[in-house]
């Protein structure tokens, strides 16, 4: 096997994230579920943005926070996604070619602008999104290059793009790149709403070995096999998935695989501001330990670390170099 060119390659929605903060009364009146991602049309997007407040325009998108957090790490990363020519989509570009990542996946020229995510964070630190996915989910097979693939250690899947026809054979296309290069492939479920439109077809490509390493938290993992009881749907993962990493927010994670059960205390945070993006940083320093050759218990480390830095501030990317708390930590090399 030759090299990898990339540690991590990941492909998803890319989103911009519009931040604001919000009291749970705002929530109410205006029919959001608090802590929940809803998918929204334009004319919704356009009536939250008028309502809310002052609010941060930060590139985000799960699977791009993911890759710039394996960047920030000091891996070698690229990302895959569409956006459109404009404003937005220009803003994506350039803030993830900045953070140090690949990205090189075309815009549309016509067709629904590029996507944008309203996050509401409440004084508790929750966050309450509703996403606009315009031009993410326009994403095609052709915009799938099987080289780059082949040369990604691990190829990271999001599953909230598990959604139109041609993004899931995107997705399919990327994967068989992967393994013909005898590369690993990773899917995250993304939320537990993912979790209940698509289950089977998760579990379908978990069980046909599409998929190598499984990224859930407890409410998408009681999702994936619909059952209320934690112990119960861990013991169904163990005997299906060949890896997978369960997040359990302040207690940490466990690392699921055929031959133990490994828990990994969570990090110590100070005060937590926003937690956006704390899965998926933490999916980028597993990742990005994986593709390392580090052992499950310092990737989950590493990805302890991670999630705790962006909880930490306002926005899913980093804001302090991961690699260098890696350093400090003693979690580096």
């Amino acid at each position: 096997m030759t090299t990898a060119r990339y540690d991590v390659l990941g492909i998803g929605n890319a989103i911009v994230d519009v931040l604001a903060r919000a009291e749970d009364d705002f929530l109410v009146r205006h029919g959001m579920r608090k802590g929940a991602m809803t998918l929204i049309d334009e004319t919704r997007a356009t009536g939250i943005y008028d309502a809310m407040g002052p609010a941060v325009e930060i590139s985000g998108g799960s699977a791009a926070n993911t890759i710039v957090g394996c960047a920030s790490l000091g891996g070698r990363a690229a990302f895959v996604g569409k956006v459109k020519d404009d404003e937005l989509g220009r803003v994506f570009a350039h803030d993830i070619r900045a953070a140090g990542v690949a990205f090189d996946t075309p815009p549309a020229s016509d067709g629904p602008s590029t996507a944008r995510c309203y996050v509401l964070v409440t004084a508790d630190g929750e966050r309450t999104m509703n996403t606009y996915l315009g031009a993410a989910q326009d994403l095609h097979p052709q915009d799938i290059d099987a080289d780059a693939v082949a040369g990604a250690a691990i190829t990271y899947l999001e599953g909230y793009l598990w959604d139109p026809k041609h993004a899931k054979d995107a997705f399919l296309k990327a994967a068989a790149a992967a393994h013909e290069a005898r590369r690993l492939v990773a899917l995250t479920l993304s939320d537990a709403f993912c979790v209940d439109r698509w289950r089977d077809e998760f579990l379908g490509l978990m069980r046909a070995g599409t998929v190598d390493l499984l990224f859930a938290n407890e409410a998408e993992l009681r999702s994936l096999y619909q059952t209320a009881d934690f112990d119960s749907a861990l013991a169904a993962l163990r005997r299906e998935a060949r890896l997978a990493v369960v997040t359990r927010s302040e207690k940490g994670c466990i690392v699921v695989s055929r031959d133990q059960l490994l828990a990994v205390p969570a990090c110590p945070v100070e005060h937590v501001v926003d937690t956006t993006g704390a899965g998926d940083l933490f999916a980028a320093g597993f990742l990005f330990g994986l593709a390392q050759g580090a052992t499950h218990e310092r990737a989950a480390s590493l990805g302890a670390l991670a999630a705790a830095e962006v909880i930490q501030h306002l926005g899913a990317r980093p804001q302090a170099s991961l690699k260098g708390l890696a350093q400090e930590r003693g979690l580096a090399g």
